[in-house]
């Protein structure tokens, strides 16, 4: 049967967009290669012009050079005929490969929607304000744990406000008297100031203070003379 009808042949597959441009690219590098030679050639022949007298000779080598420089110009038609081909070509692969990244796009979205969706069905709002309560109520009671054992003992549970004054006022005094940066209890005893005897009244006897009299306290009175002594 295969001798009678033949094998049918696989179709190859069309060519890609990159295998296009590769291949074109691949000819336009050999018509610059041609161009540049073409560009040698002229130059040489521009050389010889100059050194060539008017004649013959002279016509023969610009004959040769127009030659060429016609030739030159089919190829750079050429080349320019190819980069307009490999600039449609990018043009192509450009919107192509946007369009793949479209459609990847897409597709990552469309899981990660599917995702969410299955994450969100995991989690209950009302589960996490409970969550939330309870963590509130646990931090009330480890604040009363903390509190309870931190209580002092033998602490009076009342203090009056002439206590607490007292207690201020000598606190304000042994700040006071350790200003200079001795304690008070490290301070010396303040000498009482010498009195000289001779101005202070004498000593009065029964008889005085019956004859001077006593003052509104009941304590004898203290004659002037003697102040004023």
């Amino acid at each position: 049967m295969k001798r009678v009808f033949g094998v049918k042949k696989d179709k190859e597959p069309p060519p890609s967009i990159q295998d296009a441009s590769d291949r074109i690219n691949k000819r336009g590098d050999n018509v610059e290669e041609k161009l540049k030679k073409l560009d040698a050639e002229l130059s040489r022949y521009k050389e010889q012009i100059k050194k060539t007298r008017p004649g013959p000779a002279q016509e023969a080598i610009k004959a040769r050079a127009m030659r060429v420089l016609k030739q030159k110009r089919m190829y750079e038609g050429q080349r320019d005929m190819l980069y307009s081909q490999t600039f449609n070509l990018d043009q192509v692969a450009f919107a192509s490969e946007g369009l793949k990244d479209a459609q990847q796009t897409m597709s990552a979205l469309k899981s990660a929607n599917k995702e969410l969706k299955g994450m969100m069905k995991t989690v209950n709002i009302q589960d996490i304000d409970n969550l939330q309560d309870e963590m509130m109520d646990m931090m009330d009671v480890s604040n009363e744990i903390q509190e309870t054992l931190g209580r002092s003992y033998n602490v009076p549970d009342y203090i009056d406000e002439e206590e607490l004054m007292g207690e201020l006022d000598a606190l304000e005094a042994d700040m006071g008297s350790e200003a200079d940066g001795i304690p008070s209890y490290l301070q010396p005893d303040k000498e009482e100031p010498d009195v000289d005897t001779e101005f202070l009244p004498a000593a009065p006897t029964g008889n005085t203070t019956a004859a001077q009299g006593e003052d509104e306290h009941g304590l004898p009175t203290v004659p002037r003379a003697s102040l004023r002594s």
